[in-house]
């Protein structure tokens, strides 16, 4: 087949239930390097083709700009007085590993391999791990293309493996489906423990797998009644032979004309019963009487039913008998459509009175071909780090409309990616969460709150100017940094308008969603931290006041000590709004509370969740922390791994930290006793999810018997964490920087925000 040049990529172009056809023709077209990018980079791949898609995956390693931060050597020098910045920066190159994950039409496979065949200049393997029935019908394609080894992978292996990997390292992965809902995803929060869990894979009959660990599995059951029985006696039915259009008939079909009903039956007396009029009595019941034709549309959509029902009802049977509450749904039969987990969902609900609940997943389609990489790579032991998903290279789930037509649902696009970045350690719970599987970092669903999604939506759009002119700012020597940051623009811009369209395209979307999305983008054209000279003067001027900060609160008798440090903390957050903050009122406000503890004994130790550099970190945080020090209390300083806004990074609070001890003796021997330790969360946004903490920082947590946890700021104390349950006392501090956000939460612009909550005995 003829390379056709261009292709077109789901970008969550495919409008929702209920749109008009007319949003399908957004759907973007790329050229075929910005599909299977990074190619030339590319070490191992596999592949998963089934009876009509292929996924394909690889392995890349990523060249991409880094900011780095190096003291100075001060050695003989008065800084004060030379006022020269309190480090240097340094844009380095990096290399990172990333997973590629691109599914299309089988027809596309041979311009596929051409495509890599010819861009394949550094791959470390001879070996291509292959999964699916058709690994088998192109296995000598693919080795004649590619010249690599074809090692066929058990299809159920894969895509077990496949399904602990995006459960583990995806946030939002599974959602259930409410078809009266607006959008009708809804996400479930990631168990921090996904075993044990069922597995029913819908392909041409079904598997029901019950999963205990990582490598211990089960097949329990199963039925030759799956989507090959649909799709078979469908074509039969309806002489219609393509599978999508069967499911098109059927969201357009009235079972009730085809099937009898438990009302045709018992008539009135149903209700004596229990039982609903509606209710199916016999699939294709009335078809053995009626003396007329029945439509395609209503036969399909009896058979649907037939069909799920009986599926739907076999899994809750397995899910009780193992005493499982967590179902996922996977397999070609379900592939996204509103009208198989529409039915799937009804039978679910029916057969277990609610006490089950059907899962899909978001990238259920990459299942096979993430299990057949990942058993491929055993020896490089990819399970021992953790993935994110990069949202700058994945197209992000689009709703498949059953009321558009096959011909329109194919202009959608015909390219699916999914990109997934290796962070360098793994992230884990936070020890001192109450209740991690209840856990929800954000504050405000902007999927399900259509108002306030149209308002942030508007908000980084209008922004996103000034975020242009900071990226180009932040590289005043590069003679591209215009054309990568249009490029930015342009990119983050697509992103804002598939999130109006589809606002559940990547999981649940929040101000916290939309903050990461703009950090990849900017990443992606090699804007690694635009902040980094704004936050090197910043902390050059607040390292220079410090020592008359803290001359100052030394004067001050103990009481009105602790409110001038609460109120430092409080104006340093504001960044560039000082100290005008804590005249507003406070909107909640805990001090006398905290105040009274502060009487008490000390604390054991306290973890810090610090904002902003410059003001914020050296005058508002360092005196708190330097005053718990001096109250006996252990310290735990944790500040992102990597940088988001003018927001301080590990490297640079490291820094920080040495300037401020060699002017104060407290924080100095601190320090050097290790009682004052500064750790990375291995984060990289604005905003805080306590679930995915790096492993090093919990483990010091637990060590150190950590009993107070602060968190400081609105990205990580207002937008994510608020309304955050622990089982150890915190400090929620903020200032309300958004008016829109001060007035949702019952106040006004810069109203202050002091939670201290004490978990319940």
């Amino acid at each position: 087949m003829s390379w056709p040049g261009t292709f077109k990529m789901a970008e969550c172009g495919a409008s929702g239930s209920g749109s008009s056809g007319d949003s399908l023709d957004k759907s973007i077209t790329l050229p075929p390097d910005e599909i299977f990018r990074n190619l030339e980079n590319a070490k191992r791949f596999a592949i998963d083709i089934g009876g009509s898609l292929t996924k394909l995956a690889y392995y890349s390693t990523v060249q991409h700009k880094v900011a780095k931060v190096r003291s100075f050597d001060h050695s003989g020098k008065d800084t004060e007085r030379d006022h020269e910045p309190p480090y240097e920066i340094s844009v380095q190159e990096e290399i990172t590993a990333r997973l590629h994950f691109i599914k299309f039409e089988n027809t596309y496979i041979e311009a596929c391999l051409d495509f890599i065949k010819d861009h394949l200049v550094n791959t470390e393997t001879k070996v291509i791990q292959a999964t699916g029935g058709g690994a088998y019908k192109f296995k000598d394609l693919i080795e004649e293309k590619l010249r690599l080894k074809v090692d066929k992978e058990d299809v159920m292996t894969c895509l077990i493996k496949g399904c602990n990997f995006v459960l583990k390292n995806i946030p939002h992965e599974a959602f259930v489906y409410q078809k009266d809902s607006d959008p009708e995803f809804r996400f479930q929060t990631n168990h921090p423990h996904i075993f044990p869990y069922l597995l029913v894979n819908i392909g041409s009959g079904v598997s029901i797998v019950k999963v205990e660990t990582e490598d211990r599995f089960e097949w329990v059951g199963g039925s030759s009644i799956g989507g090959g029985t649909f799709w078979g006696l469908g074509a039969l039915l309806t002489k219609t032979k393509k599978f999508d259009e069967l499911l098109h008939l059927a969201s357009r079909g009235q079972h009730s004309n085809v099937d009898m009903l438990v009302r045709d039956v018992y008539g009135g007396a149903h209700q004596t019963l229990g039982l609903s009029g509606n209710l199916i009595a016999s699939s294709f019941g009335k078809s053995a009487t009626a003396d007329q034709e029945f439509s395609k549309e209503d036969m399909a959509k009896s058979l649907l039913h037939m069909i799920s029902n009986d599926i739907g009802q076999l899994a809750c049977l397995h899910a009780r008998l193992h005493s499982l509450d967590r179902v996922y749904f996977g397999g070609f039969f379900i592939r996204g459509h509103p009208v198989t987990m529409r039915t799937i969902t009804y039978s679910i609900n029916f057969f277990s009175k609610g006490e089950v609940q059907a899962l899909f997943l978001r990238h259920e389609g990459y299942l096979g071909a993430i299990g057949a990489f990942l058993k491929g790579a055993e020896q490089d032991n990819p399970n021992q780090y953790s993935w994110g998903e990069n949202y700058a290279g994945s197209s992000g789930l689009m709703s498949t409309s059953p009321e558009l037509g096959p011909a329109q649902r194919a202009r959608s696009g015909t390219f699916d990616l999914l990109e997934m970045d290796r962070l360098e350690r793994p992230l884990v719970n936070l020890p001192l969460l109450l209740d991690p599987p209840s856990y929800v970092p954000d504050t405000v669903d902007l999927t399900d709150d259509a108002l306030a999604r149209k308002y942030w939506l508007t908000c980084f759009e209008e922004a996103l100017d000034g975020v242009v002119k900071r990226a180009v700012a932040s590289q005043p020597d590069s003679v591209d940094a215009a054309e990568r940051a249009e490029k930015f623009r342009q990119k983050y811009w697509n992103k804002l308008q598939t999130l109006r369209q589809q606002p559940f395209a990547y999981g649940t979307l929040t101000v916290r969603s939309l903050l990461d999305t703009r950090e990849h983008c900017l990443n992606e054209f090699n804007f690694p931290d635009p902040y980094s000279k704004v936050k090197q003067r910043e902390n050059g001027v607040a390292l220079r006041c410090f020592p008359g900060v803290v001359r100052s609160l030394d004067t001050l008798g103990w009481e009105e000590r602790q409110l001038a440090l609460v109120k430092g903390l409080l104006a340093g957050n504001v960044f560039d709004w000082g100290a005008k903050a804590v005249s507003e009122p406070w909107l909640v406000d805990s001090y006398s509370e905290w105040l009274q503890r502060l009487k008490g004994p000390p604390h054991k130790c306290a973890l810090i969740f610090a904002d902003n550099s410059g003001i914020d970190i050296i005058l508002g945080v360092f005196p708190f922390v330097r005053e718990l020090l001096l109250r006996g209390t252990e310290v735990i300083l944790a500040c992102n791994s990597g940088p988001a806004l003018n927001d301080v990074t590990h490297s640079e609070s490291l820094i920080v930290a040495e300037r401020i001890a060699g002017m104060d003796p407290v924080v100095h021997s601190a320090l050097r006793e290790e009682r004052l330790l500064l750790v990375q969360t291995g984060s990289s946004s604005p905003c805080l999810d306590l679930s995915r903490l790096d492993k090093g920082l919990a483990a010091l947590v637990r060590e150190r018997g950590a009993d107070l946890v602060v968190i400081e700021g609105m990205g990580r104390a207002v937008h994510t964490n608020y309304h955050a349950a622990l089982c150890c006392e915190s400090l929620k501090l903020a200032v309300i920087k958004n008016a829109w956000l001060a007035e949702r939460l019952g106040g006004r612009l810069f109203s202050v925000i002091f939670k201290y909550e004490v978990p319940a005995e």
